[in-house]
């Protein structure tokens, strides 16, 4: 794949205002992304969502962004005003959320969601907008797209909605998705499926994936590279394909606690932390 930057992203800090003080989800964090798939893992709590949301501008309003750089092509995502960020969101970078229950409307179908989101980034009349939505949900895997089309979110399973919302956020052609944990509402069959769809996309398409999760596997299946998370900090970079080499302790601990299913089948290791760890 290209190597060439699509996003640049250098020393991200994202702080919270709490009734307790302020809290530094995300502490000096800094990558650079081309047409690639970059994998964001860490335990909950470690800052990976909150980079991702601040990537989109989709922080809390108790919460606050800096950095040295936040940039998307010729866009300066940090000084977008919220009408330039329309142009942005949807159009250009597309976010997949955890689970489609609170994605979706449930008040619309599905179909008229998804011609709803081509349409507002696209000049199309309702016929060439409906054609392109069925298309994209056969494009997704979906054996009976125009029963999935007027059927409403409630009507169908957790897998059929997770595919659901990667239509919905692929159909205006964004040059980034950004996918939180896209599978974590799914059982282990499933999230290989919908996984093994999303990739086969974001690779047709040219486009470039932060992929968001605390599962090793997936990530190291499906990315190219990987950022290993802890407090806010990013503690290693490597490649998937060498995580088996990662040098830093807490990268190890997270691969020693993993389930092997062969060998010795006795219990698994407690992760032990140290206090060094967190200060960067």
């Amino acid at each position: 794949m290209s190597n060439e930057p699509l996003l640049s992203v250098k020393n991200l800090k994202v702080t919270f205002n709490t009734p307790k003080g302020a809290v530094n989800a995300v502490r000096g964090v800094s990558f650079t992304l081309g047409r690639e798939r970059l994998g964001i893992v860490g335990e909950s709590g470690s800052g990976k969502s909150q980079t991702g949301r601040a990537i989109l501008g989709l922080t809390a309003a108790n919460g606050y962004i800096t950095a040295d750089q936040l940039q998307f092509h010729d866009v300066d995502l940090a000084n977008l005003t919220p009408k330039q960020w329309r142009k942005v969101r949807g159009a250009r970078i597309s976010m997949i959320m955890q689970d489609p229950k609170y994605s979706l409307n449930p008040v619309m179908t599905i179909g008229d969601q998804i011609i709803e989101a081509y349409r507002e980034h696209h000049k199309v009349n309702a016929k060439e907008a409906r054609h392109r939505a069925i298309d994209m949900l056969e494009a997704v895997k979906i054996r009976d797209p125009e029963r999935v089309f007027n059927s409403y979110p409630h009507e169908v399973s957790g897998g059929m909605g997770q595919r659901v919302m990667i239509a919905m956020m692929l159909i205006p052609e964004p040059e980034l998705i950004i996918a939180d944990e896209p599978t974590s509402a799914l059982d282990v069959t499933v999230q290989l499926q919908v996984m093994a769809i999303l990739d086969d996309l974001v690779r047709d398409r040219g486009m470039a994936l932060v992929f968001i999760s605390h599962d090793l596997h997936l990530v190291s299946s499906f990315c190219d590279r990987v950022l290993v998370m802890y407090q806010g900090l990013v503690v290693e970079e490597l490649e998937a394909s060498a995580l088996h080499e990662a040098k830093h302790p807490y990268t190890k601990g997270l691969l020693n606690c993993l389930p092997k299913m062969d060998g010795d089948h006795g219990d698994l290791p407690i992760l032990e932390r140290e206090a060094s760890w967190a200060e960067g």
